[in-house]
């Protein structure tokens, strides 16, 4: 008789939360509610525990011969093999650094250095200025033409029709978002990816995937990008970034280094001493993710995939009736793609009559965070004609419930009667 293995469970919404020491916070009567996981989630207990037991613990420096250091060494390495699986790429192409930012500065200086005039590169609207700034930089320092791929104002996506027409034979980096943190909207970067394969045969491709990397797993085999760039912190983790690259392109970049630093990829992607506890936190983070399944004896990266898919089914139904009900509410604009349309559970919106930052205090005094303005994506609110005063953002994580999303309504809906 042949068996069928059950599908992974993955633990409920109250055992998640037990994780989370920052979910007993009150304020006043109230639990406080985090809606502002978009900027930044909350910290579950390991990941903690996972710094301090390093600082207090294993702290040195790198590559020297006594006991804390080689420990030190190991724990990278393991860090590496850790967030290699949560990326589905190999440790030896994973490089960490301060930010997301920092690391695509870093990232775009080495690129531009072999670019010139008549080279170009295309980012789009939708892009969080992380990436968009470091590449700007290079049309002042290297004289490159940089072209913008449009948005479609009424979805919320990038118009596809708009990056062909932006991809020539002259691109050399397309620089373009897995997931827009102001919109929500999920970008098909795999799709974009072999548009610039087919069109613009010598461009190498980034993928900003830090609003999109704690929604859906990330697999850069698939995507086929060159680069990818994610964030710790937003996925549960400390401050601190993570850059995937092709190991290849790693090795090769011209990257700005020291001469004595060490020349093997992907080290020489890590300027200076970097953040090891972070470096711990942050795999400690994706072990808490893939030990939310509970067939502990499955390969990490399956686990990851079985949480991935069973927190994605949860935050669905939450974000549809977060949507449906702030439609609901006369005076409430909202932003971005349709449920039905790839998105993350994140939404943005305006209440006509009142100030975004009037909206968030509100909201705050009833125990519930938000978030307001303009995200760093600054083109995308722009676009939307709302650069005076931005956007509430309300997004939804893990350990969000459905009581959470009723008081955060029933907030919204207080502040729109008000301005009545």
């Amino acid at each position: 008789m042949t068996t069928v293995a059950a599908r992974p469970l993955v633990a409920d919404t109250a055992a998640i939360r037990a994780h989370f020491p920052a979910l007993a916070r009150r304020s006043g009567a109230l639990p406080v509610a985090y809606f502002d996981g978009p900027g930044g989630t909350q910290v579950p207990r390991a990941v903690a525990e996972a710094m301090s037991d390093y600082l207090f613990h294993h702290n040195a420096n790198t590559h020297w011969a006594y006991p804390t250091s080689i420990e030190t060494d190991a724990m990278i390495t393991a860090a590496r093999a850790t967030l290699g699986d949560f990326l589905n790429a190999s440790p030896n192409e994973i490089a960490f650094g301060a930010n997301m930012t920092t690391l695509t500065f870093h990232l775009a200086r080495g690129i531009g250095r072999a670019l010139g005039a008549g080279d170009e590169i295309v980012i789009t609207e939708l892009d969080h200025h992380a990436n968009v700034a470091p590449w700007r930089a290079l049309e002042r320092e290297r004289g490159v033409t940089v072209r913008t791929a449009r948005m479609n104002l009424e979805t919320g996506q990038l118009d596809f029709a708009d990056l062909e027409k932006q991809l020539n034979a002259k691109t050399r980096v397309l620089a373009i978002g897995a997931g827009s943190n102001a919109l929500g909207t999920i970008t098909d970067v795999a799709r974009a990816t072999k548009m610039a394969r087919a069109l613009a045969p010598k461009a190498l491709v980034f993928v900003d995937a830090v609003h999109y990397a704690p929604h859906h797993l990330v697999d850069v085999r698939a995507i086929d990008c060159d680069f990818l760039a994610c964030s710790a912190y937003k996925y549960y983790g400390p401050h601190i970034g993570i850059l995937y690259g092709k190991h290849e392109r790693l090795a090769a970049l011209d990257i700005p280094k020291l001469a004595p630093a060490p020349d093997e990829a992907p080290e020489r992607l890590e300027t200076g001493t970097q953040n090891h506890e972070g470096i711990a936190g942050a795999a400690a983070a994706v072990d808490f993710l893939a030990g939310l399944a509970a067939d502990a004896g499955a390969h990490r990266r399956a686990r990851l995939t079985a949480s991935f898919a069973e927190l994605h089914t949860r935050a669905e139904s939450l974000f549809l009736r977060l949507w449906d009900g702030l439609g609901a509410i006369k005076g409430v604009r909202r932003f971005g793609p349709t449920p039905d349309q790839p998105r993350t559970p994140t939404v943005t919106f305006t209440v006509a009559g009142v100030k975004t930052t009037a909206i968030a205090e509100q909201l705050a005094a009833r125990g519930v965070y938000v978030s307001n303005g303009d995200f760093y994506a600054t083109t995308v609110v722009a676009r939307l004609g709302q650069s005076e005063d931005g956007l509430v953002r309300a997004g939804c994580a893990c350990y969000t419930t459905a009581e959470e999303i009723e008081r955060l309504l029933e907030g919204v809906e207080a502040a729109a009667r008000g301005a009545r």
